[in-house]
């Protein structure tokens, strides 16, 4: 190997370990972990998941949602927030967080009053000194209600 064919090589191999170290970086979530939506605000880091998934119309259905400190990911223990969501025709659902017993976990239940695409949000703040921090919106399809007298459980896609 020459000299000028030295560095060549040596930047090849650092090049290609980079890349390889940025794709890594790049997988996707766990597929156990496809239902849960990933949310940020300037101070939070949180996690949204709902039971049943995807809801159904007629419904209630409940939300858990984690939060954590986006710096550190530490759990935040106390603090209040809410979750709403607006449908093309302008109907809207929210509530409040109540504390759930594990680490920055808190749960609320909404009710969809009809089946399509909903924007949905997360408002969230440590105590009320602090202004609630919002995410960005995103979209929760909820599927037309399970008609009367059937099981909701067998009427689920893939199920």
């Amino acid at each position: 190997m020459t000299a000028r064919a030295r560095p060549l090589a040596w930047f090849a191999w650092v090049a290609a370990a980079l890349g390889a170290v940025a794709l890594g970086g790049c997988t996707a979530a766990p597929p156990s972990d496809t239902k849960t939506t990933r949310l940020w605000t300037d101070d939070y880091y949180i996690r949204v998941t709902s039971e049943p998934s995807p809801p159904r119309a007629l419904e209630q259905v409940q939300y858990t949602v984690v939060v954590q400190d986006k710096k550190t990911r530490e759990p935040i223990e106390i603090g209040e927030g809410r979750i709403f969501a607006t449908n093309e025709d302008r109907k809207n659902t929210d509530n409040g967080f109540e504390k759930a017993p594990e680490p920055g976990t808190y749960r609320t239940k909404l009710f969809f009053a009809t089946a399509g695409n909903w924007a949905m949000g997360v408002q969230f703040r440590r105590d009320s000194t602090q202004r609630l921090q919002r995410t960005n919106d995103w979209y929760q399809e909820v599927l037309g209600a399970t008609e009367p007298g059937r099981d909701s459980a067998k009427a689920r896609p893939g199920q």
